[in-house]
């Protein structure tokens, strides 16, 4: 059971991933991945992992050491349920970027396989998110600037 769940909890968060990546502009999208809803059937597989091994969860949570996360993880539910724990940030954390990528312009071809890094290396995919977000910031700025100092955007 515990091998299906965690199979499961990818398949939950596949569609909003495929929709953000091949069709970030349709307005379905842009709805879906301005819910946090899409990520409730994923806590709803990480609570059926976790509520089994929920006193070893406690114990690494309340009181973080490598040893107690080491006993978390050796037990198939425990490291079951930390996986699903980083999906379901993974996926939210990759819906706020598709969401301050339109907001900011940046292009969906670039959007695209950052994404997909994402959903392989979060951690990584958001450090460069965020530099590109800095950068388009900026430049949004400057240009903003320009426009304002010159009376308008020329013909």
């Amino acid at each position: 059971m515990t091998g299906f769940l965690f199979e499961l909890s990818f398949w939950l968060a596949a569609p909003v991933w495929l929709l953000m990546i091949f069709a970030p502009g349709w307005s379905a999208t842009a709805r879906i991945a301005g819910s946090p809803l899409t990520v409730v059937p994923v806590l709803l597989v990480y609570l059926a992992l976790a509520i089994p091994v929920f006193p070893e969860l406690w114990t690494a949570v309340s009181r973080p050491d490598l040893d107690a996360f080491r006993e978390l993880t050796a037990l198939a539910d425990g490291a079951g349920a930390v996986w699903v724990q980083v999906i379901a940030w993974d996926l939210l954390i990759g819906q706020w970027m598709y969401r301050e990528a339109r907001r900011l312009g940046i292009s969906a071809l670039l959007m695209g396989p950052l994404l997909a890094f994402t959903i392989l290396l979060s951690p990584f995919g958001l450090l460069v998110f965020l530099g590109l977000r800095a950068w388009s910031s900026r430049r949004a700025t400057r240009d903003g600037f320009a426009v304002a100092v010159s009376g308008g955007p020329r013909n």
